[in-house]
């Protein structure tokens, strides 16, 4: 019996998981700036913290492909 032939990386799925976990780390600091009074402030931390947070999230789901 063969093993199953490997999957193939799905740049698509990679990327949607990137914008997802980005965008909604940069709508959760918006929100808590704009509860904060400085909404323009929640973004730019948000956008700061989203990135690696998002990079993160595809390393975590995709590792099994960098191997």
């Amino acid at each position: 019996m063969e093993p199953p032939a490997p999957r193939a990386f799905p740049p698509a799925e990679a990327g949607t998981l990137l914008i997802v976990a980005t965008s909604a780390v940069i709508g959760a600091a918006t929100l808590a700036g704009w509860a904060a009074g400085s909404a323009t402030g929640g973004l730019v931390v948000g956008a700061v913290a989203g990135v690696p947070v998002g990079i993160v999230a595809v390393y975590r789901r995709y590792r099994g492909f960098f191997r």
